[in-house]
């Protein structure tokens, strides 16, 4: 019984000391040397896979800030062929997914003009063009509507919005044709 029982004294030091090591911090000593680290050589001589930092690297440029408008998924690429829309519209198709058309008169891009509040943009519904193509399996058929909504409204932007039915989102959308000039 005696063995176990400690007196209150004791107790308050045993605490104080405590507290004050778990305030304390330890000073930076640097980093590591790598010799602690055993040491590992490539030997694929591929360049791909040398890991660098920025030295002499060469990027591409993607989009100039000043003067063009980001449209949708695609805008940094060139205008799309007709060949390049096709296996767009045939990845859609072969994903399952429901090809739909959308036309807008006045902007393709989203523009803040009416609602000054967070997460609210104009521009970005825009007029569906007939019924989503349910059953389409073709990808010549969604490009022959994009030609009928360009015969129609000339002047308009046209992009392509692929439907997922089942979990009912939308899982793709690009421009599909611009007005000319812009």
């Amino acid at each position: 019984m005696a063995s176990s029982m400690i007196s209150s004294a004791t107790v308050a030091t045993a605490n104080r000391a405590s507290l004050a090591q778990a305030s304390m911090v330890a000073p930076f000593t640097g980093l590591k040397s790598s010799s602690a680290f055993p040491a590992t050589k490539k030997t694929n001589n591929d360049i791909t896979s040398i890991a660098s930092n920025g030295g002499r690297v060469q990027c591409m440029k993607v989009w100039p800030p000043t003067g063009l408008k980001k449209f949708e998924t695609l805008s940094y690429l060139p205008p799309l062929s007709d060949e390049a829309l096709l296996k767009e519209i045939s990845y859609l198709i072969r994903s399952g997914w429901i090809p739909c058309l959308e036309f807008e008169l006045e902007k393709g891009w989203v523009y803040r003009e009416h609602h000054r509040s967070p997460g609210y943009y104009d521009g970005r519904y825009w007029t569906m063009w007939k019924l989503p193509m349910y059953g389409c399996t073709d990808a010549t058929q969604v490009l022959k509507e994009v030609g009928e909504v360009q015969k129609e409204y000339p002047h308009s932007f046209v992009r392509i919005i692929g439907f997922d039915n089942k979990r009912q989102v939308q899982c793709i959308s690009f421009i599909a044709a611009k007005p000319p000039g812009v």
